[in-house]
């Protein structure tokens, strides 16, 4: 058996099929999962302090353990902050500096599931939408924040930002928190990019992209358990499947690179000894 990891999935046991979802994940062949925590304002409300990312993080942390209990490998959580909870809590009436403030306390209680082994990794971000100049830079000022946490808890960070191939600043900012550029992860890359690892999402033309590029790459649905919107972004069963597409056209390498070296690389898992 070979491991298949899909790199950002989510599973609601509040709203959606939860655990269940990954029988879909298994059946067609998939081994490993990393499960992101949803938005907190899809869990659990609003939030306005440690105990509201507590309540959402546990929730995380116990469909993940089901998660495993359905796999040949296993599922590890990702927890941390969305970068949407920045305009949740303005029109809540916070300003963006005290908005900034309580997702770094997010992320701080995140790492905290890091360091006693509960979690695998942290996530943040920046909007991918138009925000005024204050709150981007109080975005900045989160991610920057979750690097910090990434140094100091020795994980890697998985990111939530707009679209392109080539974050320098990303890369810059990783660099002065002690966080190796390729221990960051950017979700939802659409292809190889510049200053951080790509969780590329797996579309055909994307992943060919990806393959022909020989650089280091992981493969992801951000499947998002809603049961208005079955299947979306992508469905659990997508990454084996795409996987058994892409060793049929010859990128047998890039497929041991995105299951098992970058997995190992970036997060310090091992996809194979982990197989039952």
């Amino acid at each position: 058996m070979q491991p298949i990891l899909d790199n950002h999935l989510h599973l609601d046991p509040v709203n959606g099929r939860g655990a269940d979802a990954v029988d879909d994940f298994a059946n067609a062949g998939g081994t490993h999962l990393l499960v992101l925590n949803k938005p907190s304002w899809h869990l659990v409300g609003e939030v306005d302090g440690e105990d509201g990312f507590r309540e959402t993080f546990d929730l995380t942390v116990e469909v993940t353990k089901r998660a495993s209990e359905k796999l040949p490998g296993r599922a590890w959580p990702v927890l941390g902050v969305h970068p949407g909870l920045i305009s949740q809590l303005l029109d809540r009436g916070y300003d963006p500096e005290a908005a900034r403030d309580l997702m770094q306390t997010g992320l701080d209680v995140a790492g905290e599931y890091v360091a006693d082994g509960t979690a695998l990794a942290i996530k943040s971000g920046r909007p991918h939408y138009g925000v005024t100049d204050a709150v981007w830079e109080a975005s900045n000022e989160v991610m920057c924040h979750a690097f910090a946490v990434g140094a100091e808890r020795d994980c890697a960070v998985q990111l939530h930002t707009e679209g392109g191939d080539s974050f320098p600043d990303i890369a810059a900012w990783a660099a002065d928190a002690g966080l190796p550029a390729e221990r960051v992860v950017k979700h939802y890359s659409e292809g190889p990019i510049e200053g951080a690892t790509a969780s590329v999402i797996s579309r055909k033309d994307e992943l060919e992209a990806a393959a022909e590029s020989s650089e280091p790459f992981l493969m992801e649905t951000d499947f998002i358990d809603d049961p208005d919107r079955p299947g979306a972004v992508l469905g659990p069963k997508t990454v084996p499947r795409r996987m058994t597409w892409l060793r049929e056209a010859g990128y047998d390498a890039a497929m041991e690179q995105a299951h098992v070296e970058t997995p190992k690389s970036v997060y310090g898992i091992d996809t194979a000894a982990t197989l039952d």
